[in-house]
């Protein structure tokens, strides 16, 4: 059985990305710390421990220092990870961009469908209207989603999941030749 090198390990003179570590359980976060603090890890299996060069960025939408307080995420790690931090607002809090990240997606999107997808401005409106608590990866799904089930390529506010639309599911992928 040939072993797998660990994330940190293949990382090595990179970066790495930990989406959701406010997420990480205890035992988890005492072996971060571990290797964060000692600059090496050591292989599961392995006696001998390896020296790692990396830079982690860490991302979560937990609220840390609530965390450490309430004992479910470690005080030193939390230290450990705050040397630089940033807030990003939630989507929420700036509606301008969401007019640039539907832009974005459906930029990629019709790349990759060889289609011009476009949303019409009352689908533009709902989706500036809605309050996004999955924030920018719940707006992408919900783009995927409209272009995945519309058979035209103008995106129209009765395309749009109800909770963003406000009403009724209409003719989803009824539209022809728009």
């Amino acid at each position: 059985m040939q072993s797998k090198q660990g994330l940190l390990a293949i990382a090595e003179g990179g970066t790495v990305f930990l989406d959701e570590v406010g997420e990480l359980p205890l035992d988890l976060q005492s072996k971060l710390l571990r290797a964060l603090q000692e600059r090496e890890i050591r292989p599961v299996g392995s006696t001998k421990t390896t020296p790692i060069d990396v830079r982690i960025l860490a991302a979560t939408n937990r609220d840390l220092e609530q965390a450490v307080a309430q004992g479910v995420f470690r005080r030193d790690l939390y230290f450990r990870l705050n040397v630089l931090s940033l807030r990003i607002p939630p989507l929420r809090e700036r509606r301008g961009d969401i007019p640039l990240l539907v832009t974005s997606f459906l930029e990629r999107l019709s790349r990759e469908s060889d289609r011009n997808y476009e949303v019409s401005e009352d689908a533009m409106k709902a989706l500036l209207g809605y309050d996004w608590p999955g924030n920018i990866r719940e707006l992408e799904n919900c783009i995927e989603r409209c272009c995945a089930m519309n058979s035209g390529p103008v995106i129209h506010n009765t395309d749009l999941p109800n909770c963003i639309s406000g009403g009724k599911e209409g003719s989803k992928g009824n539209r022809q030749n728009e």
